[in-house]
């Protein structure tokens, strides 16, 4: 739900975590390095399953609507993370202090208060439920993963993913536990790119930890086979999905994957075999699918080969070889998604929806997962080094202008079930 007229007040904290409404000053977005009042049509109510940060050494700063000036608060701002299905169209507004440390490896939303309820500057994209846990007790998941590990006690896989869901609470790991809608199958310890974002893999002086890690082995055919029928035989829809957090990328064990996929689906396997890649391999596109692949899901920040490549810095590839594997892709008969790691200000761009619209439109993508990008947004836009982004259009009209120029284009935020 989406309020038209809604005007939320600026949120801050206190030293201790407290959160307060600001009776007066005006909640602000951040989009790119431009501050603004959220749009109207793209605020939300805070979903369930949403948290609220305190961003340290930063200050709340908001709108004084009698003087027009925004003004800085000693006591810290406050942002939202929103829950799966959302994606936001502001990040939170800030004044950095001295020394701010870099902020954790999570997308951080303009957040406000109004009519007694919290709202963010969001847009509900999926309705797909499969990362909503609220309803779910942790003992459920907790006897989900053990009855895993009893069932296959020499699988490696089996025990790198129930640690997934028990230590990590990883969403995609929790659902395998509760045999359930997509199960994770991580296989790649390397990876030929060195996303500043990346979850399982940070250099020491990047200023941040990764918060996962990255899977140290490499499983056998037998199995990553023993985990694709075991969740067959508990999924009347099952989705099986290489290229996970905690691991890199998928397509340098491509082999392996065509081994693995072929041995499935001899023995009758079913289901949406699914590989969230970087798209950086061309060549393995036909013998994936000859032995079962049914889509790729390719991660981008951006449809411009100099954004891209900035984030992504691609080692051994290039954006012509991530075009390249798409185009092969659908040459195969591969259903094509993106995971377009979308950051208010910089996506929703004339620029970006222009290169975005030809790629889709060449290639002729299926889906695009309207995901929010992680990272500390000043990190993110100095790393870019890229020049001064046009003016936003917003999400709401971004998303409007992408449908009416690619027809046919679905949007989402989860890989989807495709019929056998």
């Amino acid at each position: 739900m989406a309020a038209s007229r809604v005007t939320p007040t600026l949120l801050f904290a206190d030293t201790d975590g407290n959160i307060y409404d600001h009776p007066d000053l005006l909640m602000l977005c951040r989009r790119g390095k431009e501050l603004a009042l959220p749009r109207p049509d793209e605020m939300t109510p805070l979903p369930a399953g949403s948290d609220l940060y305190l961003l340290p050494c930063r200050h709340a700063i908001g709108l004084n609507p009698d003087t027009g000036q925004i003004e800085a608060m000693e006591e810290y701002a406050v942002a939202a993370f929103v829950c799966p299905g959302y994606t936001l169209s502001g990040t939170a507004a800030y004044q950095t202090g001295e020394d701010a440390p870099c902020l954790p490896l999570f997308a951080y939303g303009a957040v406000g208060y109004a009519n007694g309820r919290f709202w963010v500057a969001a847009k509900r994209v999926d309705k797909d439920p499969r990362q909503v846990f609220g309803h779910i007790p942790n003992t459920k998941i907790d006897q989900g993963a053990h009855a895993l590990l009893k069932k296959f006690p020499e699988n490696r896989l089996v025990q790198h993913l129930s640690k997934c869901a028990l230590t990590y609470c990883c969403p995609a790991a929790k659902n395998l536990a509760l045999g359930r809608f997509e199960a994770p199958i991580p296989t790649s310890r390397t990876c030929n790119a060195r996303c500043i974002g990346c979850i399982s893999l940070q250099a020491e002086d990047s200023g941040f930890p990764s918060p996962q890690n990255r899977i140290g082995f490499t499983p056998t055919v037998q199995e990553i086979c023993e985990l694709m029928h075991h969740h067959q035989g508990r999924e009347k829809r099952p989705i099986y999905s290489f290229g996970q957090g905690c691991e890199g990328e998928p397509l340098t064990e491509a082999e392996l994957l065509a081994r693995a996929i072929k041995t499935f689906r001899s023995a009758g396997g079913r289901g949406t075999v699914n590989i969230n890649t970087n798209a950086s391999l061309p060549e393995t596109m036909a013998p994936l699918a000859a032995a079962g692949l049914s889509s790729i899901r390719v991660s981008l920040n951006s449809a411009r080969k100099d954004i891209y490549t900035a984030y992504y810095r691609p080692k051994g590839y290039t954006w012509e070889d991530v075009v390249e594997t798409i185009a092969r892709a659908r040459a195969n008969g591969l259903f094509v998604s993106l995971n377009y790691l979308f950051f208010p200000g910089l996506n929703d761009t004339e620029e970006e929806l222009e290169a975005l619209v030809a790629l889709i439109s060449t290639h002729k993508v299926d889906l695009i997962q309207m995901r929010n990008l992680s990272l500390d947004p000043e990190v993110y836009l100095d790393r870019l080094a890229a020049p001064r982004p046009g003016p936003s259009m917003g999400l709401a009209n971004f998303m409007k202008r992408l449908r009416k120029s690619c027809p046919g284009l679905k949007f989402g935020y989860f890989n989807p079930y495709l019929d056998d």
